[in-house]
């Protein structure tokens, strides 16, 4: 990278690629999460030769033991019959995690891998109690405007927006209608299943 991209590369939004295939979050998430954790981000590069991105995290001290005291999905607030949540996430393994606790929570779980596949399920007659979807989704469209496109025909939808930067950058200077909200990353699986029964109920 030149200096000049080096120096905008945690920008959100910011990206080299093609119009389309690239949402330009994905270094300003990691800058996001180093700074969450109390650490810091740096790039190494040079012209023809390679970029190292290195992340710098603070060393935890805790007790190994105090995880186990976390709650379990058992005490955890169930869906009521038929309910059903779109999860829309490019990563396979973040959608196939929350659909999986979706489940187990008595969900039934709809996933899509991008923005137009999900749009296209809000668009159908399927029922839809909530949208769960990722912020930084590429094809060139993203979870805002997923979510924008699909109040046009259910102006009711709930949605859940998930990202690993800060909530303004994610949602458009942190601006939420009605019946959105946001979970920032990392967060544990109870909050997201006490998120999702809150939302569906209010």
């Amino acid at each position: 990278m030149s200096a000049d991209v080096v120096a905008k590369a945690f920008d959100p939004f910011f990206t080299t690629k093609p119009i389309g295939q690239g949402t330009g979050l994905g270094l300003s998430m990691i800058y996001g999460f180093a700074k969450q954790s109390g650490g810091q981000v740096r790039i190494y590069s040079e012209i023809g030769q390679g970029t190292t991105v290195c992340l710098y995290l603070p060393r935890h001290h805790g007790d190994v033991s105090a995880a186990g005291d976390l709650p379990d999905l058992a005490d955890a607030p169930r869906a009521e019959p038929g309910e059903t949540v779109l999860v829309v996430d490019d990563e396979p393994s973040v959608r196939m995690l929350v659909a999986e606790v979706l489940e187990d929570l008595g969900y039934a779980a709809i996933e899509a891998a991008g923005g137009p596949s999900g749009l296209r399920v809000l668009q159908s007659d399927a029922r839809v109690d909530l949208l769960i979807t990722d912020v930084g989704l590429p094809g060139g469209m993203n979870g805002r405007q997923v979510a924008d496109a699909a109040r046009v025909t259910r102006p009711g939808l709930k949605v859940l927006f998930i990202t690993g930067y800060a909530e303004n950058a994610a949602v458009g200077n942190g601006y939420l209608e009605p019946g959105m909200q946001v979970l920032t990353k990392p967060f544990v699986m109870e909050a997201l299943a006490s998120r999702i029964r809150d939302m569906i109920e209010a």
